[in-house]
């Protein structure tokens, strides 16, 4: 199934300014098939303009940047495997820019590897790729996109094929590359076998205040390997943290943190499925803002010493724009937005769920969370 991804338009516009294009984002998310259709729909890894270099027939041509003539875009992918890519890329872009448009592609590795040197500052813009959302998908899927959403992820190969089995198949084949591929590529350790027990653990910490301490119990290791194993799980996009947002007049935890996996399909409890499916599409929207506009936006949470807790605050250049409580169901307005919300300076505030009904109650407003994306004109 072909539905254009929501960031081609944009990169298509920085190419035309004649910087180049860098896409990251969790691996299978689509970034090499966004690339190949910025080439034309009916281009496929074939294309003389596609160069990856795991393909043995392109990486003695890319290294001695022997390009296809006649090609305006270029498509390097997984360059950075190569020791000197940097310097590659430099030399191909200073000197065939004028003529040449280029796109480099590439997961956990590229965006951990620009952050080591500056020999391209100023000559590409970075795009993170996230899964498909609901505002993405749009009516392509019919009445039960939602549904198929929360039961399938949104990462393209399960979410179109549909199949349970396949989807089990698929989400055990992608976690066992990543944890022994670029888990490999990317640090030194050793006891891979306890990451990928890390890794199973994972989904049953979906929602509630992250400890590492209780990790580091289960996988008999110390504090500071557990902690660093996670922080190696989020450069490599299985997971993210979110951490609390403090008010002047709430005594608001200040340490605490939340996790959430990119892939929720993961999360076997339906409300904490729900809620790791807002928070990715809350963090695609910040990353799309922060790589389209170049604001600093920030993704919190709401939580006091006494318990009471609303679930995300979005930030745009550290000043709170609004506030997200998810519910499965058509409840009530929950006590803590209300509370929250008089003692905040946060604007907004919604209540999202996966029902059907949309009301306003003082300055809370809860409605279905498709409308939700539809208002906030999330990506």
């Amino acid at each position: 199934m072909h539905i254009p991804r929501y960031l081609r338009s944009v990169v298509e516009k920085v190419l035309a300014t004649g910087k180049m294009v860098f896409i990251g984002g969790p691996r299978q998310v689509g970034k090499t098939t966004l690339a190949l259709d910025l080439l034309g729909s009916a281009a496929n890894e074939r294309h003389p303009a596609y160069l990856n270099w795991d393909d043995p027939r392109a990486a003695p041509r890319v290294r001695r940047a022997e390009l296809p003539p006649g090609e305006p875009l270029i498509i390097f992918d997984e360059i950075h495997k190569y020791a000197r890519w940097r310097n590659l890329l430099k030399g191909i872009y200073d000197t065939e820019r004028s003529f040449r448009h280029i796109v480099v592609t590439g997961s956990a590795r590229l965006d951990y590897y620009r952050k080591g040197g500056d020999s391209l500052a100023n000559r590409y813009r970075y795009f993170r790729l996230h899964p498909f959302s609901l505002p993405e998908l749009g009516a392509t899927l019919g009445a039960g996109t939602a549904d198929r959403l929360l039961a399938f992820g949104g990462f393209p190969e399960p979410l179109f094929r549909g199949d349970e089995a396949e989807h089990r198949i698929w989400q055990r084949d992608r976690l066992a590359r990543v944890v022994r591929e670029d888990l490999r590529d990317l640090e030194r350790v050793r006891e891979v076998s306890l990451v990928e027990e890390l890794v199973d653990l994972l989904p049953a910490k979906v929602g509630a205040p992250l400890s590492v301490a209780n990790l580091r119990q289960d996988l008999q290791v110390d504090h500071k390997t557990a902690a660093r194993w996670l922080t190696i799980l989020e450069n490599m996009y299985v997971c993210f943290r979110v951490p609390p947002f403090g008010a002047p007049r709430i005594r608001a935890v200040k340490k605490e943190q939340k996790l959430y996996l990119w892939d929720w399909s993961q999360v076997r409890d339906a409300g904490a499925r729900f809620e790791n499916l807002v928070a990715c599409q809350l963090l695609k929207y910040c990353h799309f803002v922060e790589d389209t506009e170049g604001h600093r936006m920030e993704l919190r949470f709401l939580r006091d010493t006494d318990t009471r807790e609303v679930d995300f605050v979005v930030l745009r250049d550290r000043r709170p724009q609004f506030a997200v409580e998810c519910k499965t169901g058509e409840r009530g307005v929950a006590p803590a937005l209300r509370y929250f919300a008089a003692r905040t300076g946060v604007p907004r505030w919604y209540q999202v769920h996966l029902g059907e009904r949309h009301y306003s109650s003082g300055n809370v407003t809860v409605l279905p969370f498709a409308r939700f994306c539809e208002e906030l004109r999330l990506p």
